[in-house]
């Protein structure tokens, strides 16, 4: 099987577009980088530097201080493939932030895409 382009791909050249398609639906910049760091746990600062830096989608992903637990909880449908039906791993995890980013886009409540527990 043969590694996907994304993997490669410098996430700089991708976080603009997930910026981009946020805010044109009225979202903003740091609601996109709340989302990026509740998935992987990156800070602000170390969110910058790997922008900064070039660093590729795959190793973006396996850098991941702190993947989050509740990112099973993301369930749907991305590019017309099931996130649950992914097998491939890398693959599966740039699905669920690609499914955060959508469900921004379409005004979901913050807490919703966070999947904060109900009171």
């Amino acid at each position: 099987m043969t590694e996907h382009r994304i993997y490669r791909m410098s996430f700089a050249k991708v976080y603009p577009l997930l910026v981009a398609k946020a805010e044109r639906k009225g979202r903003t910049k740091a609601e996109v980088d709340q989302v990026i760091g509740w998935l992987t746990g990156y800070s602000q600062q170390e969110l910058e530097a790997l922008l900064a830096a070039g660093t590729d989608y795959a190793s973006f992903i396996a850098g991941a201080p702190a993947m989050n637990a509740a990112r099973t909880q993301i369930r749907g449908v991305i590019c017309g493939v099931r996130i649950e039906e992914i097998d491939d791993p890398l693959m599966r995890e740039i699905r669920y932030l690609d499914k955060l980013i959508d469900e921004l886009a379409k005004g979901k409540a913050m807490d919703k895409i966070l999947r904060a527990p109900a009171p």
